[in-house]
């Protein structure tokens, strides 16, 4: 056996794992979706009527602007380890990342450079990437849930909650600060016993302003979609309220560990529409419209991008 070849052979094993897993996440969500938009929503032509062709399409071309932006900040991060890609490339390789979303804690884009064919990035620095990546979007997520935490506080929605919902809210802030107050005082100690956090650390020191401008800009062109796909389908919001509401249901999803957040970023989009006054079907329908351009618009462009890297491009690889 060749040097090497036992730790290649692992790396081929789990890019495989996650795709033999997609197929019957996909079915499910499908299930699911058409299972909740029977049962308590518009029906999907009725949805798409009142979103209207114009509103629908600035959207798609918002998620799609979003993907590229996260695309460019993957690049910048791979060329740090020495592998270097054209826009269009790097473009198509970040994407086909995307075919494994739908899995825990969207674990699965991890395997992004275990998949290039000649020269395939380690296991480690692939998870370093992967770490930098979350670590940014979570710190841009939570700036731009400040707007829904301002619209709460001046509606008085968090005084006209349950005393359970206040307690878990007053909960989760307590242990995110504990958290963070624990990592600012172990970095050292962390950074020294995980070397993949010390690379992901070290991506997030490469050019901050750079991969932060990338990050924010990114996630508010998904938040501006939202606002078209709400507004078009009849529910007046403002945009730095409908961006705040999709970070909001954003964090929730990743927070449940959930393939891609399912159900848990659902769940809190609609809670959070219906609060500010749509009825439940209306907000379910653009709930759905709101994930098949963020998210389901993503996979599928990522199974594209997947296929035509493997069979065509040959630049990635499963044996």
């Amino acid at each position: 056996m060749k040097p090497g070849s036992q730790g290649a052979s692992t790396s081929r094993s789990s890019v495989k794992r996650p795709l033999k897993q997609l197929l019957l996440v996909l079915a499910l969500v499908a299930t699911l979706y058409a299972a909740a938009l029977l049962a308590w929503g518009d029906s999907p032509r009725s949805a798409l009527a009142r979103l209207g062709l114009l509103a629908g399409t600035q959207a798609a071309l918002l998620c799609l602007l979003s993907y590229g932006l996260r695309g460019w900040r993957w690049r910048l991060w791979m060329a740090h380890h020495g592998r270097n890609f054209g826009p269009l490339q790097g473009l198509r390789l970040y994407l086909s990342g995307y075919a494994f979303t739908p899995t825990p804690g969207n674990v699965g884009e991890a395997i992004r450079g275990l998949m290039l064919a000649h020269e395939p990035l380690g296991t480690r620095q692939s998870l370093a990437i992967f770490g930098a990546e979350r670590l940014a979007d979570l710190l841009c997520l939570l700036l731009l849930c400040l707007p829904a935490a301002y619209w709460a506080w001046e509606q008085g929605v968090l005084r006209q909650a349950p005393g359970w919902v206040a307690a878990m809210l007053l909960t989760g802030l307590a242990v995110a600060l504990a958290g963070a107050a624990a990592l600012i005082s172990y970095r050292r100690g962390l950074l020294r016993r995980f070397g993949w956090l010390r690379d992901a650390w070290t991506c997030l020191s490469l050019r901050p302003l750079v991969w932060f401008s990338l990050t924010l800009a990114a996630w508010a062109a998904q938040g501006l979609a939202v606002w078209l796909v709400c507004t078009g389908m009849g529910l007046p919001l403002g945009m730095a309220t409908a961006t705040g509401f999709y970070a909001v249901a954003m964090v929730g999803g990743a927070l449940s560990a959930l393939p891609a957040g399912l159900g848990g970023t659902e769940a809190v989009l609609t809670g959070l529409l219906v609060a500010h006054g749509a009825n439940a079907a209306s907000a379910l329908g653009m709930t759905v419209m709101v994930r098949l351009l963020t998210l389901w618009l993503a996979v599928a462009l990522g199974l594209l991008a997947l296929l035509y890297s493997a069979a065509i491009a040959r630049d990635v690889s499963f044996r």
